[in-house]
């Protein structure tokens, strides 16, 4: 079941996805464009229980004046706490080119994905070397992207956090 929240409109649409049977958070939360030109403000989170395990990733975006306008999760099947973070962060940059090419700061509380971006740490496992090369070509879009780790406590990242639990919650056979 893929459920789609709007919250302009106050209404949620369920669609059947047979192919795939994974739930999808997407809420547009603002149709104000201000502070969009000068970029956008990014958070992340993704995660994996029982590492390897069901996953799900989630973010937030927010304009330049820090009101929300997306906000995003998703139900990945198996996979493990890294593939999860890198899925948020690509998903984060899809969405985010539909707002803005101007500066984009991502924030994440994921030590190791943060500083393979950054290339303060080697990208050694091919499986993220792809996802890594993924990002690369997304970054294009903006005329700059800032990464920045930050704690798990943070409440942009703790807010992803309760969007990938609830995706997990709701997608996970009881």
């Amino acid at each position: 079941m893929i459920h789609t929240y709007n919250n302009s409109e106050n209404e949620v649409k369920k669609m059947e996805d047979l192919s795939s049977k994974r739930l999808v958070i997407d809420r547009i939360t603002g149709n104000n464009n201000d502070g969009l030109k000068e970029g956008v403000f990014i958070y992340t989170d993704g995660g994996a229980r029982k590492n390897p395990g069901p996953a799900a990733s989630a973010f937030i975006i927010l304009d330049r004046n820090r009101e929300m306008i997306h906000e995003s999760g998703l139900y990945l099947g198996h996979a493990t706490n890294n593939i999860a973070e890198y899925t948020a962060v690509i998903s984060a940059l899809k969405k985010a080119a539909g707002y803005t090419s101007g500066v984009v700061d991502l924030y994440s509380d994921s030590e190791l994905v943060i500083r393979q971006l950054t290339g303060r740490y080697s990208v050694n496992k091919p499986h993220l070397a792809k996802l890594v090369n993924e990002v690369r070509i997304l970054e294009k879009a903006f005329s700059k992207v800032n990464y920045h780790n930050v704690p798990r406590e943070e409440k942009n990242i703790s807010y992803c956090d309760s969007i990938c639990n609830k995706v997990l919650d709701e997608s996970i056979p009881k």
